[in-house]
């Protein structure tokens, strides 16, 4: 079973991404509120795939995602989606030199996030 980290500050968003992708057959879906929670739950689940906001309170998404990729028990080798505002192509550099893999762009469908995951399988 693959396992699915969704971060979000924003539970309306973490919802979003994990109703649309419950259905998915082979995913153990599990969610963090911030970049913190993310670092940790990342070491306890060892996501193959994680859904990581930008923009998040107490530590934001391009830090996690520096940390992610040092880690050597939890997130280092997962694919990396960054979700970011419309129009945010700044922050788009910077998570790329802290190891992002894709951006997802909100307000994203449900359709959208389906075809990136599809891609990805």
């Amino acid at each position: 079973m693959r396992s699915v980290l969704i971060v979000d500050d924003d539970p309306f968003i973490r919802k979003l991404v994990a109703t649309t992708l419950e259905d998915v057959a082979g995913f153990q879906l599990h969610e963090a509120a911030n970049g913190i929670e993310a670092v940790q739950r990342a070491a306890e689940t060892q996501p193959e795939l994680v859904f990581l906001d930008i923009d998040m309170p107490r530590m934001d998404g391009i830090e996690a995602c520096r940390r992610l990729r040092a880690q050597t028990d939890g997130a280092e080798g997962a694919t990396i989606v960054m979700l970011t505002a419309a129009g945010a192509s700044e922050n788009e550099t910077l998570a790329r030199s802290a190891g992002a893999d894709l951006f997802l762009t909100k307000p994203f469908s449900p359709l959208d996030l389906l075809r990136l995951v599809d891609e990805l399988a």
